[in-house]
């Protein structure tokens, strides 16, 4: 896990920028990769709606991987 990893504190959202490169590195198109993150999210968070959790897991995918932003983000109340 990269250095930037260690900075994102919520394990639902670590786990769900982490899956989401790796399934964009070995060729899973992008609405795939969402797809699956945003039930991986609803894993960690089964009381969550499918509308909340694509919201998060766009807003996390945004902001780790399309901007590369290493700050914090909204999101859940987890550790």
């Amino acid at each position: 896990m990269g250095r930037e990893f260690s900075q994102i504190a919520r394990r639902c959202e670590r786990a769900v920028v982490v899956a989401y490169r790796e399934l964009r590195a070995v060729g899973t198109a992008d609405i795939q990769a969402f797809n699956a993150c945003t039930t991986l999210y609803r894993i960690h968070h089964p009381e969550a709606s499918v509308n909340e959790a694509r919201r998060l897991v766009a807003e996390w995918i945004d902001h780790h991987v399309v901007r590369n932003d290493q700050g914090p983000t909204p999101g859940c109340e987890c550790d």
